[in-house]
């Protein structure tokens, strides 16, 4: 309990943050900041939402992760220019994306792989690639969205390295950093699955994900 109150309050204290944000950029006119601002508090609240009305529920470790991902990425990375500012703030933000999609890809198919409902049955090396490639393809939509970011409202999201004003530089070091990250997380998912012996936070959050959220498998805990 205490851990879900330390958890919970890190949470509130991100989204005050932003909320004081989106207040500065209204009262300076900065209307792009503000609804940014705003969209990334939309993000964080999608936790609550998913338990509230689809009532799955969310370890809470994995909602303060994401929620700081959220906040370092969008916030301090586009909004507060930390990408220009930290050469390294890119490649940290984008390891971890590939570290937490994979995470999100894993839990979805192992969802389906133990409902007894659903009736499928795939084997562990296809539960790891699956986890992989759904890294991989929302990194690469990720950059479609950068690229139409700054296509359309002059943004630099796609951020100029090596002298390369295309921005391809940054595309394709984004993408093999999403890569490495979403194959240590397969390569932690395929050896839970086949052991389930090991300890790791991977396989902390599943057994947390599954306990909680019984019903999604449809057997007795």
């Amino acid at each position: 309990m205490k851990q879900f109150l330390i958890h919970q309050r890190l949470t509130f204290i991100f989204q005050v943050i932003l909320v004081v944000e989106v207040m500065a950029a209204i009262w300076d006119h900065q209307w792009l900041t503000a609804a940014i601002t705003i969209g990334i508090i939309v993000l964080t609240l999608i936790p609550l939402f998913l338990e509230k009305f689809l009532r799955v529920y969310i370890p809470p470790e994995f909602v303060l992760l994401a929620i700081a991902f959220v906040f370092a990425s969008l916030f301090l990375g586009e909004i507060r220019g930390y990408y220009t500012r930290f050469w390294w703030w890119d490649i940290l933000l984008h390891s971890s994306s590939g570290f937490l999609l994979g995470i999100i890809g894993f839990l979805l198919v192992y969802v389906l792989n133990e409902t007894e409902d659903i009736g499928v049955h795939m084997k562990p090396g296809f539960v790891a690639i699956f986890a992989f490639m759904f890294a991989v393809g929302i990194g690469a939509i990720w950059e479609i969205f950068e690229f139409s970011m700054d296509s359309l409202f002059g943004m630099d999201m796609q951020k100029e390295m090596r002298g390369d004003p295309s921005g391809l530089t940054d595309t394709m070091w984004d993408l093999i950093v999403d890569a490495l990250g979403a194959l240590v997380i397969s390569i932690l998912g395929y050896g839970y699955i086949k052991t389930a012996r090991n300890e790791s936070f991977l396989e902390h959050w599943i057994r947390s994900f599954i306990k909680s959220n019984p019903r999604l498998f449809n057997r007795k805990q």
